[in-house]
């Protein structure tokens, strides 16, 4: 999918690695690159980042823990001295402090207004407080987030621990088996692409039917297959089944443990995870989907989702207004193809009204990056004249900054045209596809 996180889906990030979905169900592919991509693409992520709930990593591990999952022991602080009182309570001399931000390369990553590397540290105990006061309300940059970074406002304090070895688990929904599946390797701590690319028959699949559920002995079969073994492999297959329960109860479009790992002192924990929530259950998943941390979210896609509209920002500078997401990518791909590049995925569907095309409007125009905007309508359900009042409405609210072109073509077309007329609007109307969007380009540059 396209989210800015470089992640399937909005995902919860706990972890610097890729995900396995690149290999199994759908391809991550970072925002950055969508520029430059066909249509084709675009719509799998935007149908993608419909799908998809982000959660900090804090928070999905305590979903994991009401599950009976093996977690560390961990702690959240929102201020440099909360961290100091919190990071007293854990056994040891050192503690590991992770910013919480929703991107991978936290560890890699540096902080924009005091530059100071690393959002991941093992740290002594009595420095919580100076390591703290160096992350909370920083933007911390990282591979993913690209130079605008994310807000830190949440660090999580962990317990030090030594691995033995380290495993990789994930589930998934697969079409092939028309069900979950599982997926593992003996091999984790590293992509999973790589350790596929090196050795495919490192890789473990294992369909569970959705409608029996995974049994014990097939979550101790599994735990076997990835390499687990005596008490381990009971330990491991407890937390694959709790974990099959966290997919199925909390409406997940993806678990993906890397590590899944033994540790020196016997146990077998989860120790970094990234975990995809359905937004098509968010009615009967309220309690999870209430954690959501609007801050790591694109402002514009956040108020394009209050309206119900699918939107999503990209690297371009044609913004597009469109009914329909096959119309969308032809428009996309149209602008590609004329030289133009497009600002933003955006379909405005067939239930939309005048006050929420007036806000997809008013969210486009205000786009720094958008030099022209086109807007694409066929009328079916859509009516032209809705599409037309809406923006007229927007227009007279917020002012006309941006060259505007409008094709209209379809059901009341000709009472669409006569309101933007009318409107006495400085609008550009073609009812020609191809010159439409050419003179969106043109007018681009």
């Amino acid at each position: 999918s396209i989210r800015p996180d470089g992640a399937t889906q909005l995902i919860f990030h706990a972890s610097s690695r890729p995900a396995a979905s690149a290999m199994f169900t759908v391809a991550p592919l970072a925002r950055r690159a969508v520029a430059a991509a066909p249509a084709s693409r675009v719509l799998a992520g935007a149908v993608g980042a419909r799908r998809g709930l982000s959660l900090h990593e804090y928070q999905s591990l305590s979903v994991f823990q009401n599950f009976g999952v093996a977690v560390p022991k961990t702690a959240v602080a929102f201020t440099p001295s909360e961290a100091a009182a919190k990071a007293a309570t854990f056994d040891g001399d050192d503690i590991v402090i992770k910013t919480q931000v929703l991107a991978g390369g936290r560890g890699l990553g540096h902080f924009k207004e005091n530059n100071f590397q690393g959002g991941v540290h093992i740290i002594p105990k009595d420095k919580a407080a100076e390591f703290a006061e160096k992350m909370l309300g920083k933007t911390l940059v990282t591979k993913q987030t690209g130079a605008t970074g994310k807000p830190c406002n949440t660090v999580m304090l962990a317990e030090r621990f030594q691995i033995k070895t380290e495993k990789y688990f994930a589930i998934l929904m697969d079409r092939g088996s028309g069900g979950p599946v599982m997926i593992g390797s003996k091999t984790g701590g590293t992509s999973i692409e790589d350790i596929a690319a090196k050795d495919p028959s490192a890789i473990v699949k294992f369909p569970v039917d959705i409608m029996e559920g995974l049994s014990d002995s097939q979550a101790l079969e599994m735990a076997e297959k990835m390499g687990f073994s005596g008490p381990q492999a009971d330990s491991a297959a407890k937390s694959i089944a709790s974990l099959y329960k966290v997919f199925i109860d909390c409406d997940c479009t993806m678990v993906e443990i890397n590590p899944f790992a033994e540790l020196t002192d016997g146990r077998v924990i989860v120790c970094d995870a990234k975990v995809g929530f359905d937004d098509n259950a968010a009615f009967r998943q309220k309690e999870i989907h209430e954690k959501r941390d609007v801050t790591q979210e694109d402002p514009m896609e956040v108020e394009a989702k209050k309206f119900d509209l699918n939107y999503i920002k990209l690297d371009g500078s044609v913004a597009c207004m469109v009914n329909g997401a096959g119309l969308a990518m032809s428009t996309m791909d149209l602008l590609k193809h004329l030289g133009g590049a497009p600002a933003n995925f955006l379909d405005v569907g067939g239930a939309a009204n005048k006050e929420s095309i007036s806000a997809a409007f008013k969210i486009i125009q205000s786009d720094p990056d958008v030099k022209s905007i086109l807007i694409n309508i066929f009328g079916g359900i859509m009516r032209c004249d809705v599409i037309a009042d809406g923006v007229v409405a927007a227009v007279k609210e917020v002012g006309l900054t941006k060259p505007l072109i409008v094709r209209l073509v379809g059901t009341n077309v000709e009472l669409g045209k006569k309101i933007i007329q009318d409107s006495g609007l400085n609008v550009i109307a073609i009812g020609d596809f191809t010159e439409a969007a050419k003179k969106a380009v043109e007018l681009a540059k």
